[in-house]
């Protein structure tokens, strides 16, 4: 999967990311401002998430429900800087959960988890962005 476009086409794109999903972990990776909080938040409307949906940069996991009661984790990595921060947080006990996780900056990650996931990359080309599905 690969798709150009533009930020006002992000509900269309949303709609075709949940298309390509097939693990329970998502990695989203990108440059600065390439969107991947705001895809992730259009997918997760996607999903069906009754919360108030928002960036979890700072408290690093939002945790929401959907309207079937199932959990979904939104994380944020970006604030991570070493690994051995990875387990203070209780990341694999979120991995290993069963539940959807959705993952900013999970490069740093990418190697050291057991699980299977996909990955998307964003990135921008002048006014447009480029998603493309790599695992």
């Amino acid at each position: 999967m690969k798709i150009k476009f533009q930020l006002n086409q992000l509900s269309k794109v949303a709609t075709n990311v949940l298309k390509n999903i097939e693990k329970n972990i998502v990695l989203i990776s990108g440059e600065m401002g390439a969107g991947k909080t705001t895809l992730i938040k259009e997918v997760l409307k996607g999903l069906n998430v009754v919360d108030n949906i928002s960036s979890p940069t700072f408290s690093i996991i939002n945790e929401y429900k959907t309207s079937n009661d199932d959990i979904i984790y939104h994380i944020d990595l970006y604030r991570i800087k070493n690994i051995n921060e990875i387990e203070g947080i209780g990341l694999f006990e979120y991995l290993e959960s069963g539940n959807s996780c959705f993952i900013e900056w999970g490069d740093i990650i990418e190697e050291i988890i057991d699980s299977d996931f996909n990955k998307f990359i964003i990135s921008k080309e002048n006014d447009s962005r480029i998603i493309k599905k790599i695992k």
